[in-house]
C-alpha cells in the first residue's frame, strides 16, 4: 500500500511511502485485538477494592442471647452479615487483574489494528516536523490541514517532542505518543491515525 507524505500545510511533499503488507495489509484477527485490549484495560485497574468480613468489623464478640429458650433463631455474633453493620459475605478483596499474553499474539493484535486503519483509509503520513514553542492553536491548524481535526486522532512520533506533546495536551480528542508507546488499545480507540514519516520503518524493523 502506497501513501502520499503530506507537509504540515496539507500539501503533497512529492514523496510516497510503501507500507509493509505484512504489517498494514494482513487479515485482521479480531480475537487477538480483543485479548490485547482486555489485557491493557485490566492492567489499568488498581484492584484496591475491599470490604470487611465479620472478622474485621468492630463489634462486640459477646454471644447475643442464650442458645435455647429465647423463642427465636440461634445467634452467636452481632458481626453476622444479617445485621446492619455486620460483615460482608463474599465481598471484593484486593487483587491483581493483570495477566500475560504471548508476544506473538500481542504483535498480531497491533498489526491487525494497523491493518484495519489502512483498510479504512484512516492513515495520514506527514513529513517530520517540530514546533518552536507549545502552541495549541498552531497544532490545531496542522491537524486541520491534514483533515484530522474534529475526531479522535492518534499522532505517532518517531521520538519524543515536548512542544508537540504540550501543544496537544488540552485537546481531549487528540493523543500524541511516540513509537515506543504504541499499543493496540490506543490504535483501536482512535478514529484516525497520523504517522510521522519514518515511524513505519521503525515498526517494520522491530518486526524482524
Amino acid at each position: 500500500m502506497k501513501l502520499d507524505v503530506l507537509k504540515i500545510d496539507g500539501t503533497a511533499s512529492g514523496k510516497q511511502v510503501e507500507l509493509d503488507d505484512a504489517i498494514f495489509g494482513i487479515e485482521p484477527n479480531d480475537n487477538a485485538i480483543y485479548l490485547d485490549v482486555k489485557q491493557y484495560l485490566a492492567a489499568q485497574r488498581q484492584g484496591t477494592h475491599k470490604t470487611k468480613d465479620r472478622s474485621e468489623v468492630a463489634f462486640s464478640t459477646k454471644k447475643m442471647g442464650r442458645q435455647k429458650g429465647g423463642g427465636g433463631a440461634r445467634h452467636g455474633s452481632i458481626k453476622s452479615n444479617i445485621y446492619v453493620g455486620g460483615g460482608n459475605v463474599f465481598g471484593p478483596k484486593p487483587r491483581d487483574y493483570r495477566f500475560k499474553l504471548n508476544k506473538k499474539l500481542k504483535q498480531l493484535a497491533r498489526f491487525s489494528a494497523l491493518s484495519y486503519k489502512a483498510k479504512e483509509n484512516a492513515i495520514t503520513m506527514v513529513e517530520p516536523f517540530s514546533m518552536e514553542a507549545p502552541k495549541t492553536k498552531d497544532f490545531i491548524k496542522i491537524l486541520e490541514n491534514l483533515k484530522a481535526y474534529g475526531r479522535k486522532t492518534l499522532v505517532v512520533l518517531p521520538e519524543n517532542s515536548k512542544n508537540i506533546y504540550l501543544s496537544s495536551r488540552n485537546l481531549p480528542e487528540v493523543k500524541v505518543i511516540t513509537i515506543d508507546e504504541i499499543n493496540t488499545y490506543t490504535l483501536v480507540d482512535a478514529n484516525h491515525l497520523v504517522m510521522v514519516d519514518g515511524v513505519q520503518d521503525i515498526i517494520a524493523e522491530r518486526r524482524k
